[in-house]
């Protein structure tokens, strides 16, 4: 295809995919000098205004020669059109291309980029005739994997060293969609609400705020030794990908994780997460308190909030379970105490199925909660 006569003009109404313009260049430098997009991306640092002038008149004519096909995004702002961002297919032969896309900070979160998507795909499977298209990210950048959600592309974990990015290779996430899928999301993407209690909160974990609270608690002897599996010593970086993997439950409708907190000050006083979830029916509660907050029922109340949030039916607002199980080392007399003030019944034990840190094995005590059982 030759640049711009063969390039369509696509549009829904709100969102309008057209060939880039000589005039494009000065938003396209904005997003390209964008922090977010000097993360995630491969543009050029420092990223000139020569750079987006080239961009616009050199690299855009020359990937629709070469079977990338560019479009520039564009939307209504008070009534003047405004460049967005860009969106691509790239062809990788056999009627399979890869998606990429490029927001302009003024466009996030406004739902552009999927509308722009949403045209762009049904271009590609409808008149180009793809029957598969590859979706990467790096892994980390959640608004494009949330965005390649939004359309229906699977997520099929997490390929190590695998992107390029300025003389380094970086981790990648990887999906596709197939032009017979739904174009719609494959599982739901949770959220972990805010709750208040009397005297704790839960709330959703914050990357900055709560790394190091998570690496003190981790650290603790006490904590150590019932949580076996944990790694020692425990780092920053065991707390950042602790963190990253309660973003993966959310993702991935896998489980609900909460940074539960003091309620004046938001400050990280232990966590809790409903995982394992099966939608309709159960899922599994596990838990950790930090030293500062231990002997005053922080979790107690934490995992009553938690059991209330599970059980209330999805119409207003919970998960809607029927059933919780929990499972504590016969010796935690602790954490059993947690579990049997919040109403569970030990309905069993597992010999030799806790490992501590010592490395010895103890029996476990398993409880559950049913919903019919359950008081409020």
């Amino acid at each position: 295809m030759t640049f711009p006569a063969d390039v369509p003009v696509l549009t829904d109404g709100v969102v309008t995919l057209r060939a880039h313009r000589v005039e494009d260049a000065i938003a396209v430098f904005e997003q390209c000098t964008d922090p977010v997009s000097q993360k995630w991306t491969t543009v050029p640092i420092p990223y000139s205004h020569e750079h987006a002038r080239s961009f616009v008149t050199e690299r855009v004519p020359a990937a629709w020669e070469s079977g990338a096909w560019m479009f520039a995004v564009e939307a209504d702002d008070r009534g003047t059109p405004r460049f967005c961002g860009t969106v691509e297919l790239r062809d990788e032969g056999g009627r399979r291309a890869e998606i990429a896309y490029g927001a302009h900070p003024w466009a996030r979160g406004r739902g552009i980029m999927v509308r722009a998507l949403e045209l762009l795909l049904r271009w590609g499977f409808d008149d180009l005739g793809l029957r598969t298209v590859i979706w990467w990210a790096h892994h980390g950048n959640w608004a494009s994997r949330r965005t390649a959600w939004r359309l229906g592309f699977s997520c099929d974990g997490k390929l190590e060293r695998w992107l390029a990015q300025r003389g380094e290779l970086l981790d990648a996430w990887v999906g596709v969609l197939h032009a017979d899928d739904a174009r719609s999301p494959r599982n739901p993407w949770l959220v972990a609400p805010r709750i208040a209690g009397e005297g704790v909160v839960l709330r959703p974990f914050r990357d900055a705020d709560d790394v190091s609270r998570i690496v003190e608690a981790c650290r603790d002897e006490r904590t150590a030794y019932w949580l076996g599996q944990m790694p020692s010593p425990y780092t920053r970086a065991d707390a950042e990908a602790y963190l990253a993997g309660r973003l993966e439950q959310l993702a991935t409708g896998s489980g609900v994780p909460w940074a539960v907190a003091e309620p004046g000050t938001d400050v990280l006083v232990g966590s809790l997460t409903l995982f394992d979830l099966k939608p309709g029916r159960e899922a599994e509660i596990g838990y950790w308190t930090h030293p500062d907050a231990r002997g005053r029922g922080v979790m107690t109340e934490a995992c009553r909030l938690a059991v209330r949030h599970a059980f209330t039916p999805e119409v207003a607002g919970g998960l809607g379970l029927r059933r919780l199980i929990v499972f504590a080392a016969e010796g935690n007399s602790a954490s059993r105490r947690v579990i049997e003030a919040n109403g569970f019944v030990q309905v069993g034990r597992e010999r030799r199925g806790t490992r501590l840190r010592d490395g010895s094995l103890v029996d476990t005590a398993c409880y559950d909660l049913l919903l019919e059982d359950y008081d409020g």
